[in-house]
């Protein structure tokens, strides 16, 4: 059944609320699944938490639910948030055995750590993550993979040379609609597609909701202002905005590689999405979403674009949020590289109305659309909730019931997860790739096999960033 499209920053909320609720009812279900007894200790898998963030609270919830396993540590740079973490799985085990941790190298140098969930903004993603695969430890790591593809590659790199288990935040693989739809597509029942169309959200969204405060400030100011997005250096309104940091957040740590900036509260907790330092607006925060089943249903988990071009609109380069608030990318998928029967365009959407959030492929006898809580297609005889007939399921994708049960399944059986590290990557490329195009202004040729940005230095250069020292990437 179709859903109305709300509009973004109100599709970005519920659907993340949305996420949150159907998390916690899972673990819920989990648990009683596997019954109250818990195995003995030597038995479950020990993980230690970094980030207490909007995604750290509801992976880490999902794993206490668990009986096979034991959250024993937890890290986060923000005080507060830190002791509400301790607080939390201590409440769940009745015990006060979770150890805090202020710095997460600390944490996974430990011996007795199986494996370890990273929640924390994009900017830090490639320095936690190979960290955590070098000390050998399994890794359940939130999308995108990094802010770089650069970064993205070093954490491929350090998965696969450390044999560990990795499974990427994408949890719509998880979910049955999304299931269903991608069987669809790759069983052929839609014919050869040709077009996909990739709905994301557009604009910014302030998830702390401290922007009002801000603007209250702001008031007395002769300029109106309506937005971060049109606060900039030099100005009264840069002014006000500036602060020094809260006692109980380590910003030096918390900017870390990044470039050192002033702290504003409205770019730091949560809100640190709309700012390209830290990370990559709505595109980069959802094309491991939308874009990650679109390459799902057509079996590109391995492969990617050959030439991306990208127009979007941007904030002033310096202002507070500074990502794009409006973008359209065309991806060219061509048959000889993706084996794929056709070249497929693929046409990513953020703020274009002609674009319906969610995914949708488009094929020779028909076409099948799916978004959160909604699934639609041409054969009415599949729009129903039930599982496609087994009859036409040749192809039967992966299977997962729950995303971070999943993972503990395959760190015991070695087995790769349903969006392992290498899948993780491919799915965000092309956003990466549109970012960089939209910010160069021309069209991108990518050579999908050395990873490499053909004949463009300018273009070439910003796969990767320069790091504020000490920090390297091993």
């Amino acid at each position: 059944m179709t859903n109305p499209r709300p509009s973004a920053d109100a599709s970005d909320s519920v659907t993340r609320r949305r996420f949150l609720q159907t998390a916690s009812a899972a673990a819920l279900l989990s648990r009683a699944a596997w019954g109250q007894a818990r195995p003995a200790p030597s038995d479950r898998i020990t993980i230690g938490i970094i980030g207490w963030g909007m995604m750290g609270p509801a992976d880490t919830k999902a794993f206490l639910a668990e009986p096979d396993c034991q959250v024993v540590a937890a890290c986060d740079i923000h005080t507060g948030h830190l002791q509400a973490a301790v607080d939390t799985v201590n409440a769940a085990y009745g015990n006060k055995d979770c150890k805090a941790y202020h710095d997460y190298r600390e944490m996974i140098e430990r011996d007795d750590i199986d494996a370890i969930m990273i929640a924390i903004p994009d900017h830090w993603h490639a320095l936690a993550a190979t960290a955590a695969a070098n000390r050998k430890k399994h890794v359940y790591g939130e999308k995108p993979l990094a802010k770089t593809v650069a970064e993205q590659q070093a954490i491929v790199r350090a998965v696969q040379k450390n044999h560990v288990i990795w499974q990427t935040g994408s949890w719509q693989r998880s979910v049955p609609n999304f299931h269903k739809a991608a069987e669809i597509v790759r069983n052929g029942l839609i014919g050869t597609v040709y077009r996909v169309e990739v709905g994301l959200p557009a604009g910014h969204y302030d998830f702390p909701h401290t922007v009002p405060a801000l603007m209250k400030k702001l008031a007395v100011l002769p300029d109106k202002i309506s937005s971060p997005a049109e606060i900039l250096p030099g100005t009264p309104a840069w002014n006000l905005a500036v602060s020094d940091p809260p006692s109980e957040l380590d910003y030096e740590m918390w900017i870390g590689p990044s470039r050192m900036e002033p702290y504003i509260e409205q770019r730091v907790y949560q809100n640190w999405r709309w700012n390209y330092n830290t990370g990559g607006g709505q595109l980069m925060d959802w094309i491991g979403h939308h874009g990650d089943i679109a390459h799902w249903g057509l079996g590109f988990d391995r492969t990617g674009p050959s030439e991306v071009e990208g127009h979007g609109d941007f904030p002033p380069v310096n202002a507070v949020w500074n990502t794009s608030t409006k973008y359209i990318i065309e991806c060219s998928y061509k048959k000889g590289v993706t084996g794929y029967p056709a070249d497929v365009g693929i046409t990513i959407a953020g703020g274009h109305p002609a674009i319906a959030m969610g995914t949708k492929w488009i094929g020779t006898d028909g076409w099948v659309w799916v978004d959160r809580g909604a699934f639609d297609c041409s054969n009415s005889e599949w729009v129903n909730d039930n599982p496609l007939p087994e009859d036409l399921r040749k192809i039967k994708l992966y299977e997962s019931k729950e995303h971070r049960r999943n993972f503990l399944d395959s760190i015991r059986s070695g087995q790769p997860t349903i969006a392992p590290v290498e899948t993780g990557h491919h799915s965000t490329i092309p956003g990466h790739l549109g970012l960089i195009s939209m910010m160069v202004g021309r069209k991108l040729h990518w050579d999908v096999a050395k990873e490499q940005i053909l004949d463009d230095p300018g273009a070439s250069a910003l796969l990767t960033r320069p790091y504020r020292a000490p920090w390297h990437l091993a």
